[in-house]
């Protein structure tokens, strides 16, 4: 088994006043070379927003984009005429494809809200574009991982143009499950959002992320109330679509 450890301090950071973002990989004004992505994971951007506050309506094309909201509600628009909120315990997904424009906003006047903002590059370019997004209640179970994404339609969650997974857990201190990897070829990014985790014998804490690969699989035992996100991606740049 291979593995990195970026520790929750280690991360860019960016705060616009309106916006408080943390950058795993290399984004905006944040570069670092050795964090430009894990495998196909191009960007994991944990963010707070202001009450009222948001991102305008800009572009996007070729990236599949997974939003993941922790604490409050965002409005999504785009140019594909859907209008929504989602919030905590929904996962939403965008093809980007062709192109689309869109905006995010907090929709609430008190309160903040906290996200993860994703970026998976594709395995096929030029898709039409594409949005979705489910809620998790109906799905999620308690100290064991559960799927939330998936490259199949018909499957668990929502899908996207890539031979990804993406797994949640909840776990009670001392709860514990194990991850089979998917498709051979692929490693796994850990992000820890609550709580502390020995993912093999590595000790995790809050927002420590953890990429492993060349393995079949691996154990996480929570040793505090802990919630977990499991990334599952190809490793190598040649599954992006050209």
């Amino acid at each position: 088994m291979k593995s990195v450890l970026h520790k929750a301090a280690t991360r860019g950071h960016a705060d616009h006043g309106w916006l408080n973002s943390h950058h795993t990989f290399s984004f905006a004004g944040y570069h670092d070379p050795e964090r430009m992505h894990f495998g196909v994971l191009r960007v994991l951007n944990d963010d707070q927003v202001a009450p009222g506050r948001g991102f305008g309506t800009h572009p996007h094309d070729n990236m599949e984009i997974i939003s993941i909201p922790l604490e409050g509600d965002l409005e999504h628009k785009d140019s594909m005429g859907n209008t929504t909120t989602i919030k905590e315990g929904d996962v939403q997904v965008m093809s980007a494809g062709t192109g689309i424009q869109h905006s995010e906003y907090n929709k609430n006047n008190d309160q903040e809200v906290k996200f993860l903002q994703i970026w998976i590059f594709p395995n096929q370019r030029n898709v039409e574009p594409r949005y979705d997004q489910i809620s998790i209640r109906d799905i999620e179970k308690k100290n064991a991982f559960y799927q939330v994404l998936s490259p199949n339609p018909e499957d668990e969650g929502v899908w996207v143009h890539q031979d990804a997974w993406f797994h949640l857990g909840k776990f009670d201190a001392g709860a514990s499950d194990s991850y089979q990897i998917k498709k051979e070829g692929n490693g796994v990014y850990a992000f820890i959002l609550d709580g502390e985790v020995e993912i093999d014998g590595q000790k995790l804490e809050k927002r420590d992320g953890f990429g492993i690969w060349d393995t079949d699989s691996f154990n996480c035992k929570a040793t505090t109330a802990s919630r977990v996100l499991l990334m599952e991606v190809p490793m190598s740049l040649d599954t992006i679509g050209r």
